[in-house]
């Protein structure tokens, strides 16, 4: 990624992780329906009770994941393939003990976790067997992540999207044979997406170290480096951090809603999960960018850089147009996906959430741009306090606005944060490519 022309760089790149978000939306809508159509409606309120707690803890990891794959796309980038073996070797043994370590600690406080939530009786037991098998099978999900990140940082954003897809099926279908011929009830759900994970990421780590002669260390490269296991550290903490803070805000911002009753719940619930179909561009766009300015930064190209950002916000551009002209006219077809013809209400009020949302994709999409782009040159820090921005201000909004002005107030929540994380973003990036011309090696490389 470090010469020829941004754009289709950018855009070939990015179109494989499209697809793999969007294959994990698509993944989680089945499952859901799996488990309630199955297993009843219990089964799924005690798969739904601890989504968020899941979301909370699985966000670090995954934002731990892409940090340590940093380092490497820029070794990468920088042609200095000794160093960045050491990097993947010493990412490794990070992971190893960091998904042990926090396994181990999530396993043992699941029972208090459900009850400081108010996690209704008829569905704890539930809850906490789904709760604690996940949390067990986190080393499945952090190696998982962290192999395809590093396959990424090295240039292929396809191949994790293969054993994504086979990931996703397998699932499904060991869904239904843990459920249905198991009888295992929810913990089948929690086994077999471990299981699932587990497998991919075995396939993972054979593929990357038979496909890319350049990661065959000696033994020198093989010592473990405190150096190294911290620099990892800086560069993968904030940004884990960062997705923690950011699904604290969201948790905070889905309470309030829930306090307006059962059919704001609903609009909120059918709303969220169409919206999450559409931003996945942005997400994708965003990734994509880590990897190009993470390699273009050891390249020690800044011009690159802001090159590739100007592209990158071409391409949301013209997708955030395209949401806007699809879901304004069609936002209540879609609705209809998820809520009965006759829930006049919860339509409305879908609808009306979608519209709002729609309005700010440009905001949401050069959040994601930003972001990904600071910590591919390294600055995770700055993105962890964008993410503190977002927090604050669906605080704000949950503390505030909701119990004056509604489920309206719910709608603003996510733009408000998003608009929030941009005003934090826009002179964070300034500063940051200041720096990075600071740091040219001459013009000449810039191109």
């Amino acid at each position: 990624m470090t010469t020829g022309a941004a754009m289709p760089l950018i855009a070939r790149f990015t179109v494989p992780l499209l697809m793999g978000n969007m294959l994990q939306q698509t993944y989680s809508l089945v499952d859901a329906a799996i488990v309630g159509k199955c297993l009843g409606i219990g089964a799924l309120a005690s798969v739904g009770a601890s989504s968020s707690v899941i979301f909370l803890i699985l966000g670090f990891c995954n934002g731990c994941c892409g940090g340590f794959a940093i380092p490497v796309a820029q070794r990468f980038g920088a042609r200095d393939y000794s160093t960045m073996r050491r990097y993947v070797n010493v990412s490794l043994r990070v992971t190893a003990f960091m998904s042990v370590a926090i396994a181990l600690l999530t396993g043992l406080l699941c029972m208090p976790i459900l009850r400081m939530m108010s996690t209704p009786a008829a569905i704890l037991q539930g809850a906490y067997v789904y709760l604690l098998i996940t949390f067990i099978g986190i080393p499945c999900t952090f190696f998982y992540n962290l192999l395809s990140s590093i396959i990424r940082a090295l240039g292929d954003s396809k191949t994790p999207f293969w054993f994504l897809l086979f990931s996703t099926v397998l699932n499904i279908v060991l869904d239904l044979f843990c459920i249905l011929v198991l009888r295992w009830g929810v913990a089948g759900a929690a086994v077999a997406t471990v299981f699932s994970q587990g497998l991919s990421a075995l396939l993972c780590y054979i593929y990357m170290h038979r496909k890319f002669a350049i990661l065959r260390t000696t033994a020198q490269e093989r010592r473990f480096s405190w150096s190294l296991a911290r620099k990892l550290l800086y560069v993968g903490v904030p940004m884990g951090l960062q997705f923690s803070v950011t699904a604290i805000g969201s948790i905070m911002l889905q309470s309030a809603n829930n306090t307006l009753g059962t059919a704001y719940v609903a609009a909120f619930t059918a709303a969220m999960r169409i919206k999450m179909f559409f931003i996945c561009p942005f997400e994708s766009l965003g990734m994509a960018m880590a990897t190009y300015c993470g390699q273009n930064y050891g390249a020690g190209k800044p011009l690159r850089i802001l090159s590739g950002v100007r592209v990158s916000v071409v391409l949301m551009l013209c997708y955030a147009l395209f949401t806007f002209a699809l879901l304004m006219p069609g936002a209540r077809w879609f609705a209809l996906l998820f809520v009965a013809p006759g829930e006049v209400e919860i339509l409305r009020d879908t609808v009306l959430f979608l519209h709002v949302s729609c309005l700010f994709y440009p905001v949401l999409g050069l959040l994601c741009i930003l972001r990904y782009s600071i910590q591919g040159a390294g600055y995770t820090a700055l993105s962890m306090f964008s993410g503190v921005s977002e927090m604050v201000a669906r605080a704000l909004v949950s503390l505030l606005a909701v119990p004056a002005f509604g489920f309206m107030a719910v709608c603003y929540g996510d733009p408000t944060a998003w608009l929030a994380a941009d005003l934090f973003l826009v002179p964070a990036f300034a500063y940051v490519y200041r720096r990075l011309k600071g740091r040219a090696p001459s013009p000449s490389a810039m191109a």
